[in-house]
């Protein structure tokens, strides 16, 4: 299963449609995962037409994104693999435990709100934090997460920049 991971698209204001480097990534995705403060239900339609979408409330999001159907956490079974969501994982210190005392029975927990590109794990954990592909604040690129997943497992999980 192929699964793009998005995070802090902020539309309008940095996102106005889908840039041409994310939607080369969206093309082949089985899944888009949306880690939260998309900020307009539009672009979760917009997302939609090239797979399914699954997201989470963002604290710039509102009535018309929760009304899309985010809720503020999310956990589903992706290929046999149990993935949370959240768009605010709280502060850098303890963060790994922290996801792990959230979601105890996930092997993968996909985060956004820091705008700061994350992949790390415990070795029983992963957490992920695709960065933002429009508003990259301190980071050289806007980025996106490429995800991996086969029979319960993540295989590979890669983040790529998009500008």
């Amino acid at each position: 299963m192929n699964v793009v991971a998005l995070a802090d698209t902020h539309a309008p204001r940095r996102w106005r449609a889908c840039p041409p480097a994310v939607a080369a990534h969206l093309r082949h995705a089985d899944l888009i995962l949306h880690a939260g403060d998309v900020c307009t239900a539009g672009v979760l339609d917009e997302l939609a037409r090239y797979a399914p979408v699954k997201a989470v409330l963002g604290n710039n999001d509102g009535p018309d994104v929760a009304a899309w159907g985010a809720p503020e956490r999310l956990e589903i079974e992706l290929d046999g693999l149990r993935v949370a969501m959240v768009h605010d994982s709280g502060q850098k210190k303890g963060r790994l435990a922290r996801m792990r005392r959230w979601f105890p029975d996930a092997g993968l927990v996909v985060f956004g709100h820091s705008h700061i590109p994350l992949d790390e794990t415990d070795g029983d954990l992963r957490i992920f934090n695709p960065g933002s592909p429009t508003d990259r604040r301190r980071q050289s690129h806007g980025t996106l997460g490429l995800l991996d997943i086969r029979d319960g497992r993540l295989v590979n999980a890669k983040i790529v920049p998009v500008t």
